[in-house]
């Protein structure tokens, strides 16, 4: 079988997830990316040459066309490439999709990850993707919040799947030392993760516990809001922001830090999370997660057992909780213990990927 994975970005680091469908899926992956509606194939093929263009234009000026120059491309280029089913990496690159999808009588399977599911705008704009869950084959959420929101959009019971992302095993392989006093946070700096509540329980944090350290990966267009803050609280000698990081420094900072951090939180239009990776690493990595009773989060995070959540925006409990695991090692060390058993026989990244090849399979047969 012939799969066309498609992507609006392409390796965005902070998509780990979507990697690991384009390595582990069954069969002969064709990776499109750049839009929802792609424009460039992996090998350095761009799909949407001049001269297919030119060949468009005229075929649209005699009306031969009822497709967009690139959704004709896409067309040619599935039809070249024998394409046998669609898998759209999120829910708006699956509604893009949907006419040449149906055009060309592909079956299609879509994976829902947060935003598409949840920002006001984008509902609105796909008109809560009616058509979408109609012709779908299938149709993934990585959260319990996601299935209710979906299903009461209108998605079919039978087509709606939950399936929670695994981490790389890797992960699993770390053993942290809970030797420093230290804090990992890594993400983008969005609106729904909140960075700046970050810093502002860790500088509670410092006023009993002055001698810990919060780090903070990552970059989005929040970096220099929160990098503003640090420098008016005076506290770039306990908080670094090293941007970016590879995953192998994300396991070096897991190795030796109490908790991983994050506060997720809903964003003025709607956004928010499905299940972040990083959380799902953490616990892999037997680091405990201290974050927010947020979208897909609780539903990986068990509270006081494998991790510790607060609600959204209590900057003040964040904090608390911050500071219970600097005053007892130990129970640091027993949550990490028992998010790693959770994950490993729960979220493990094979069980992620053995689901999505069965509905492979099933669409394909129908």
């Amino acid at each position: 079988m012939t799969i066309a994975l498609i992507s609006p970005n392409k390796n965005a680091y902070s998509e780990t997830f979507i990697q690991a469908h384009k390595e582990r899926l069954n069969g002969n992956i064709f990776y499109y990316y750049n839009g929802e509606i792609p424009t460039e194939l992996e090998g350095g093929v761009i799909i949407n040459s001049r001269r297919k263009r030119i060949l468009d234009i005229f075929k649209g000026h005699f009306r031969l066309n009822r497709f967009s120059l690139a959704e004709q491309a896409v067309i040619t280029s599935f039809k070249n490439n024998k394409i046998d089913l669609v898998f759209a990496e999120y829910g708006t690159t699956g509604q893009a999709l949907l006419p040449v999808c149906k055009e060309l009588q592909i079956p299609l399977i879509v994976h829902f990850h947060g935003f598409d599911a949840s920002r006001k705008e984008v509902l609105k704009a796909n008109n809560n993707y009616c058509e979408l869950f109609e012709y779908a084959s299938y149709v993934l959420v990585v959260s319990n919040n996601m299935y209710s929101d979906l299903l009461k959009m209108g998605c079919p019971e039978s087509k709606l799947i939950y399936n929670v992302y695994g981490p790389r095993e890797d992960f699993l392989e770390v053993l942290p030392n809970f030797k420093k006093q230290q804090f990992i946070a890594i993400g983008r700096f969005t609106d729904k993760k909140a960075p700046y509540y970050l810093i502002l329980s860790f500088k509670e944090v410092l006023k009993n516990f002055p001698d810990a350290k919060m780090i903070i990966a990552g970059d989005g267009e929040l970096w220099n809001t929160c990098k503003n803050l640090i420098h008016y609280y005076e506290l770039g000698e306990s908080i670094s922001m090293p941007g970016v990081i590879t995953k192998e420094q994300y396991i070096e900072y897991l190795k030796e830090s109490l908790a991983m951090i994050q506060h997720s939180i809903t964003a003025e239009d709607g956004d928010s999370e499905g299940t972040p990776v990083s959380i799902l690493e953490a616990s892999a990595a037997g680091v405990p997660v201290i974050s927010t009773k947020h979208a897909g989060i609780p539903d990986v995070v068990i509270d006081r057992k494998t991790g510790l959540l607060v609600e959204e925006h209590d900057v003040q409990e964040m904090s608390i909780k911050m500071q219970e695991l600097l005053e007892n090692n130990t129970r640091a060390k027993e949550l990490g213990t028992n998010a790693k058993k959770n994950i490993s026989k729960n979220f493990s990244l094979d069980r992620h990927i053995k689901v999505l090849n069965d509905l492979i399979d099933k669409a394909l047969k129908v």
